[in-house]
């Protein structure tokens, strides 16, 4: 069992930035590869970025391209995602996965083994 915790969600005007934090429990932390996904009131949860065990390997999804940054620490068995120009419809509650490595898609929810609780991001206009 991987226990997951995210934190640095918050309130933030339109073109602002947050740092989101995700510590993941367990030995093999930097075996594991990392997710973040969001989820807006009334819509399905979705990709944002994603990073493999060794962070030699990022995607991103293209509403988030060229503005968020995924990133781990594995001495501190975290994963970061910096959200620089925020934008209102990058409300949502983020969520942080992880799953042990397999070669499929980093990109879809159902890959993943474990989930955080989530943490609110709400970007004013």
């Amino acid at each position: 069992q991987v226990h997951v915790v995210e934190s640095g969600g918050g309130l933030v005007q339109a073109g602002g930035h947050l740092r989101l934090s995700c510590a993941a429990s367990g030995r093999t932390f930097s075996s594991y590869d990392m997710g973040w996904f969001r989820q807006a009131p009334g819509k399905e949860r979705e990709f944002v970025a994603a990073i493999n065990w060794s962070g030699g390997i990022t995607y991103y999804a293209d509403s988030v391209k060229g503005r968020f940054t995924i990133a781990r620490d594995n001495a501190k068995n975290t994963v970061y995602l910096q959200m620089n120009g925020l934008r209102p419809e990058d409300t949502a509650v983020y969520f942080c996965a992880v799953r042990s490595p397999r070669p499929t898609v980093l990109t879809g929810p159902g890959e993943y083994d474990y989930w955080g609780q989530g943490t609110q991001v709400t970007v004013s206009s």
